[in-house]
Formats: structure tokens, C-alpha cells, sequence
């Protein structure tokens, strides 16, 4: 019985399969594959793909990936995306039908990731179930919103005279090594717990420079709402080109679900070199400075993607802070002012204010921002008008005051004003302030409370300001979130609390005395005491014609050197032979 049973089982799986074989009927895909022409640094030459689109994805031997940039008759250039020393003339090159495309979503948060989506920390894969393309067009005109909102920076001397909305295009400009990306990195961390997702794109940067910023946002706690887009300067250029387009479509996938998103690009210099390289090794024709004619057109098209959506399409904003490099102060140069252009504004950081250590290096004077001032808080705009009108007064006077010219009393007064602004608008790095914090330093700084204080001691006043900002009354301190101006009597408590935290700071009374003894040790003022004694009258008929140099020489040093009370009885002794000897003969010569 078991046998019988056993050989029907094995009847019914054999009749299974034989209908399986008689009903699959084998079908031809056709596949189109090419040939490697030609391999340089960067980019192939390949051949054989007639079906091939603009921007289409190509795969290697070896998956390697590249993506299409010339399509010609008889060939087309290829930016490679990895590694490509292993690829020879006449390897296979196959077609994907699609373009480039990179993971995005929650699960990207606090992972550092190469612009393929191949994660470089060591945590494993990234799980992803969801996936864009790296190239998109940007938001109709009609889906977008007004910039109403602001996007605290938590530096001083940004937040009250260069602000920035939520959904703006913020350039950031200077030469090497003045800390562009200390500001970067500062306004990351300054969005802590204000439900601001950040995108942190690292554009041919050295891997120690990259290490150490992600270390700093890891050991602040930022990473947890930070994602970091990281192309080493070693890897091949277009990987350098795709990185700000894949961290753009990465941040718009939150800036899509409502979130608002904050993406900063560092730098566009080596994004613009990266792609003159492959213009120039693909044969296409250079322009000014050997960039290609499109160099404006690749800007653009990734810096429009920012915007704030209306409130129909999730009311999400992406506000992108492009980083440039200037050399020698000129921001005048080509890709410069090719940013300046598409941004709504520009931070720039001065070699010289650097070198003087003001920081953050932010010259207010060529820094502006065009749609930032309509989102600021009405508490901030009240302040930021006179606070900028008085420091740019400053900085006129201060270079004018360089010649030695003799100033009168109210120049002065304003001089000392803005050398309290500028000691006031410095920050030290990786330390963002408050909003409540920063408002009772600038209200401090109108009402004039600092110009008393002096220069060596503002430091410690300044966080003792920040440090009673935390007296400033409850509803008060929640009229700072909303549109609603500060009233006269919000400004009198703000300005009171800082008065009292700044009276230890105030010279005190006894110091108003102590410059009248020096000045009458001087030679000037002893002159004028000594003819108080009555002895003194005889020398000043004495020295009526050409004796009264040689009598102001002479008693200038034995002045100085005697002691107040022995020179009003020692000068009249002392000059009074000398004086004669030297009138005797000059009566002799007149008779």
C-alpha cells in the first residue's frame, strides 16, 4: 500500500511539471548593449547604444555607473560615478531605461551617505522603500508661497541685520579659512528642537574636514535630524556633479511632506571645477575663466528648487545656503557673482575683520538679504534699524578717525557706540544664543546701556545681559514667537532687567578721580600750579622776548623729576641764576 501511494505522489509531480514545460513559451527581450571606446579620467567614449537618452542611466562591467552627457550620432560620453580603472576598450555597456535616482525618506536621518546612496558609516545598508530622481523641476510659480516665516540662525549679527526665511536662498561667500562653514554648521545646530530637518552636502571636501564637521553635529546632538551628503576630494568628478542634486532631491522629499528643510551646499566652487573638468575632458566648448557656456544654467536650475510650498501642497519650505569661495576678495569674479544673482541674497566674510578677530567675520556693509527682512520678527525689526544705521555709521567714522583727525565729542560718542556693537555681534563658534537671549543684548545696545561699559570687560557683560534674559517674564518671552510688535512697556522690562545685570559693570564713581593726579604730573599742569607760590612771579617778566624757550626747556625737566612740594620751593632758586646769565649779555649787546 505504502509503494502504490508513493508512486502516485510522484505521478501527480511529474504530470504538474510537464504542464508547467508545455505552457511556458519562452519570450526574446531585446537588450541594447555597446562598447567602451574610450576611457579617460572620469568619463568613456562609448559606441553602440542608439536608443540611449540625455541624462539616462548606463551600467559597467564591475557595476559601475554612469550616467549619459553627450549623445552624438556615433557615440556618447559617459561621466563615470565610480571607480574605473578596471574598464578597457571594448568592455560591455549596458542600458537601464532610467535616470538617476537616489533613496530618500526617515530612515536616511543621522546617516552619512555617498550621492549613489552607499553609506559611508558603517551602520549597514540604508533601508529605503522609496526612491526619486536626482534631476527635477523645480515648483511652479503658482504652487509656491510668500517667505513669512524666519529661520533662526542663532548667530547675532545674522539674525538682526542679515536675516533669513524659511524657503530663501542665502549665499555665503569669502575667501578660504574665514568660516564659512563654521556658519553653516552653527545654524544646523541652532535648529534643534525647532522640527527643521537638515541636509549637510559636502562637495570635494577633504575627509578630515568631513570627519570633523560630523563629529561636531554628532557630538551636539544634531544628527539625529541632520542627513550628510559627502563626496571626498579623491573621488571622480561626477560624483562631485550629481551630489548637490541628489541631496536636493533627498531634502525634497521631506520639504513634499510638509516638513521644513534646511540644505546646505559646500561648496558650489568645486562643483562648478568639477563640472568645467568633465565639460573640458568631453570636448565641449569653454567660455570665460575655461567654464562652460551652461555654468550659470546647472546653478540655477538646483538653487530654484528651494521654495516654500502653499499651504494646498503641504506648506513645506527647503532654504538652501550655497557656501562659494572667493580668492583675493573678489566677488566679483565669474561664479561669484553668477550666485549673486540667483540667490535672494548674500553673507560675506572679510579676510581683514577675520584677521582683527571679529567673529563671525561678517561684513555688514556688502552683506544683504532680500527677502529675509519681510520674515523677521517684528521684536528683531524694531531693534535692527537704528542697530544698523549706527554701526554702519561707525565703520564710516572709524576709518575716517584713522587719519588722526581731531574728532569732536558727539563723534566720539558714536564711535564708542559702534565699537560696543561690534564687540556685542561677536560669537564664538558652535555656541548659538537664544532668541530671548539675543533681544535683551540688542535692546541693551539701543538704550545705550554698553557705551559705559568698557571694552575689555564686554564680553563678560554681554553673557551677563544673556544670562538675565531668563528673568524677562513668561508672556513677554511668547510674544517674541508671533507677528505682534513689543510694546513700550515690554521694552521698559527687557531694558530694566538689563540695567540691573549691568551695573557691575559700570565704572565706578572713585575712577573719575584718579586722572587728575596724573594729568598734574604732567609737565603742562605743573606749569600752571607752580606761579601759584608767590616766588614764581619773578620769572615770568624775566623770559618776555627770546629767553622764554630756553626758560619752558629748562624747567620742564627739573619739574618732572622733583617731587610736587620740594618744586614749589627748589624752581625759583633753580632758574633764576640761569635766566640772568644768559639776559646779562644780551642787555650788553643792546647798549
Amino acid at each position: 500500500m505504502k509503494t502504490k501511494s508513493l508512486q502516485r505522489v510522484f505521478d501527480s509531480a511529474f504530470a504538474g511539471i510537464r504542464q508547467a514545460s508545455e505552457a511556458f513559451t519562452p519570450q526574446l527581450t531585446p537588450r541594447e548593449v555597446g562598447t567602451i571606446v574610450s576611457v579617460a579620467t572620469g568619463i568613456a567614449k562609448v559606441s553602440g547604444l542608439p536608443g540611449v537618452g540625455f541624462d539616462e542611466l548606463v551600467t559597467f562591467p564591475g557595476d559601475v555607473p554612469g550616467i549619459a552627457f553627450n549623445v552624438d550620432a556615433d557615440e556618447i560620453g559617459v561621466v563615470l560615478l565610480g571607480e574605473y580603472w578596471h574598464l578597457h576598450a571594448g568592455d560591455e555597456v549596458q542600458r537601464t531605461a532610467r535616470v538617476m535616482d537616489v533613496a530618500v525618506g526617515d530612515s536616511l536621518l543621522g546617516r552619512v551617505i555617498d550621492p549613489l546612496g552607499r553609506p559611508l558609516d558603517g551602520n549597514g545598508p540604508v533601508a529605503s522603500d522609496k526612491r526619486l530622481p536626482i534631476e527635477r523641476a523645480a515648483p511652479p510659480i503658482m504652487d509656491r508661497a510668500p517667505v513669512t516665516a524666519p529661520l533662526q540662525t542663532g548667530l547675532k549679527v545674522i539674525d538682526a541685520l542679515i536675516p533669513v526665511g524659511r524657503g530663501q536662498r542665502e549665499l555665503i561667500l569669502g575667501d578660504r579659512q574665514t568660516g564659512k562653514t563654521a556658519i553653516a554648521i552653527d545654524t544646523i545646530l541652532n535648529q534643534r528642537g525647532q522640527d527643521v530637518v537638515c541636509v549637510y552636502c559636502a562637495i570635494g571636501q577633504r575627509a578630515s574636514a568631513v570627519a570633523k564637521a560630523v563629529s561636531v553635529l554628532r557630538e551636539n546632538g544634531a544628527m539625529a535630524y541632520t542627513v550628510v551628503v559627502v563626496t571626498e576630494g579623491n573621488d571622480p568628478p561626477g560624483l562631485a556633479y550629481i551630489a548637490p542634486y541628489a541631496a536636493t532631491g533627498i531634502a525634497e522629499s521631506f520639504m513634499e511632506a510638509g516638513r521644513d528643510v534646511l540644505i546646505v551646499y559646500d561648496d558650489l566652487t568645486h562643483h562648478a571645477r568639477a563640472y568645467r573638468e568633465l565639460s573640458l575632458l568631453l570636448r565641449r566648448p569653454p567660455g570665460r575663466e575655461a567654464f562652460p557656456g551652461d555654468i550659470f544654467y546647472i546653478h540655477s536650475r538646483l538653487l530654484e528648487r528651494a521654495t516654500h510650498l502653499r499651504k494646498e501642497f503641504g506648506s513645506g519650505s527647503l532654504t538652501a545656503l550655497p557656501i562659494i569661495e572667493t580668492e583675493a576678495q573678489n566677488i566679483s569674479a565669474y561664479i561669484p557673482t553668477n550666485l549673486i544673482s540667483i540667490t535672494d541674497g548674500q553673507i560675506y566674510l572679510s579676510p581683514s575683520l577675520f584677521e582683527l578677530g571679529v567673529l563671525p567675520a561678517v561684513d555688514v556693509g556688502k552683506s544683504v538679504s532680500r527677502v529675509g527682512g519681510k520674515a523677521q520678527r517684528a521684536a528683531y525689526r524694531a531693534v535692527a534699524g537704528d542697530l544698523k544705521l549706527a554701526y554702519a555709521q561707525f565703520e564710516e567714522l572709524e576709518t575716517f578717525s584713522k587719519f588722526g583727525a581731531r574728532l569732536d565729542e558727539d563723534t566720539r560718542k558714536i564711535i564708542e557706540h559702534g565699537r560696543r556693537i561690534r564687540a556685542c555681534l561677536k560669537q564664538q563658534e558652535l555656541s548659538p544664543v537664544s532668541v530671548p537671549a539675543q533681544l535683551t543684548v540688542l535692546l541693551a545696545l539701543t538704550a545705550e546701556l554698553f557705551d559705559t561699559v568698557p571694552l575689555d570687560r564686554m564680553t563678560d557683560a554681554e553673557h551677563a545681559a544673556q544670562q538675565a534674559a531668563a528673568n524677562i517674564p513668561a508672556e513677554v518671552c511668547a510674544r517674541f514667537e508671533t507677528a505682534e510688535k513689543l510694546t513700550d512697556a515690554d521694552r521698559n522690562t527687557i531694558i530694566e532687567i538689563a540695567r540691573k545685570a549691568l551695573i557691575s559693570f559700570q565704572p565706578k564713581p572713585e575712577s573719575k578721580s584718579d586722572p587728575k593726579p596724573e594729568v598734574k604730573a604732567g609737565a603742562k599742569p605743573e606749569t600752571e600750579s607752580e606761579p601759584k607760590p608767590g616766588t614764581t612771579t619773578e620769572p615770568q617778566p624775566e623770559t618776555k622776548g627770546e629767553t622764554k624757550p630756553a626758560v619752558k626747556l629748562e624747567s620742564k625737566p627739573e619739574t618732572k623729576a622733583g617731587d610736587s612740594a620740594t618744586a614749589g620751593s627748589e624752581t625759583p632758586i633753580g632758574p633764576k641764576p640761569e635766566a640772568k646769565a644768559e639776559l646779562k649779555p644780551k642787555s650788553e649787546e643792546k647798549s
